[in-house]
């Protein structure tokens, strides 16, 4: 038998909860994965709650939980010529990724880094991607001051460390028990709040981009210091500001490709995303508790070996 979450009814982590079933078998093109660690992301928090993120994401109880994964193919079906028993992958599922074994089309993972540990793979699907896509998509350079809101969370620390990688100069919001860590990135930490725009005005007179992972706050101080609105990218307040021209370019811009080069960046040392906690799978009301109390240095993943 294997284990999966699933959530009967929409509301908060305590819907969610383990089932057992046969184990999925896979059809001609796809694999069957192992699933060794799981990520957590925000966007699951709105599914299970309901409303229009699950209908845009098609959730119906009962159904699965989950995106982000990392495990070992260990069952390959008909025609399937890229990949053998025993590669380690990584790879996103929506609704299907807290299992211990994930059926998925061959086409939709890469190779798991031999130097990246399953933990941090299993957390790199959307946080890798919607970095990618939002820092390439201001075409930053050594003349940008960019303003990253939530720079120590997921999606955020991959963001910072992007774009400090154009030579652009870096200005991330955090809590406090992180802006030593950002420093080390050679990121410079703000605390978020009120009061924002004059902490942000201190270290940068002018902005000339911003990267906004939190909310409305990003925008309007990354606006009212220069930055125009095409050069300000958000996944947390779309919409906002629309008549400014903000782009809300996120993850489902980014390709296979793209998450296999932020996965080589950080196999090698380049880049970072810290495991801020693990938890079981049986354990994954908590791990949302957890994820949802924010102040996270990085991701929360749940751990099926």
């Amino acid at each position: 038998m294997a284990r999966y979450v699933r959530f009967d009814e929409f509301g908060g982590p305590s819907v969610l909860h383990i089932e057992h079933d046969e184990r999925p078998q896979p059809s001609s093109g796809e694999v069957r994965v192992r699933v060794h660690a799981a990520g957590l992301n925000q966007v699951d928090v709105k599914i299970i709650r309901g409303g229009p993120t699950a209908a845009g994401y098609n959730a119906i109880p009962p159904c699965g939980n989950g995106n982000d994964f990392a495990g070992v193919v260990d069952q390959i079906g008909g025609g399937v010529a890229d990949f053998t028993l025993g590669d380690a992958v990584l790879g996103g599922k929506r609704m299907y990724a807290q299992a211990d074994y994930v059926i998925i089309d061959a086409t939709r993972i890469i190779r798991k880094p031999d130097a990246m540990s399953f933990e941090v793979a299993g957390a790199l699907d959307i946080a890798g991607r919607t970095a990618w896509a939002s820092v390439n998509s201001l075409h930053l350079t050594a003349d940008d001051t960019v303003l990253v809101s939530a720079a120590a969370g997921g999606v955020g620390i991959l963001a910072a460390q992007l774009a400090r990688r154009t030579g652009a100069r870096v200005i991330g919001t955090a809590s406090e028990a992180h802006h030593e860590f950002l420093r080390g990135l050679d990121v410079i930490p703000i605390a978020y709040g009120e009061g924002l725009l004059e902490r942000v005005r201190q270290v940068a007179p002018r902005l000339t981009a911003a990267l906004d992972n939190q909310g409305p706050a990003t925008i309007d101080v990354a606006l009212k210091l220069g930055a125009p609105g095409s050069r300000i990218n958000t996944i947390a307040a779309r919409g906002h500001r629309a008549d400014a021209g903000i782009t809300g370019v996120g993850g489902k811009t980014a390709t296979l490709a793209d998450l296999a080069e932020v996965a080589e960046l950080i196999a090698s040392g380049e880049v970072v995303l810290p495991i801020d906690r693990t938890y079981p799978l049986e354990k994954v009301r908590d791990a949302y508790d957890y994820l949802m109390g924010g102040h996270l240095l990085g991701k929360v993943v749940l751990t099926l070996v």
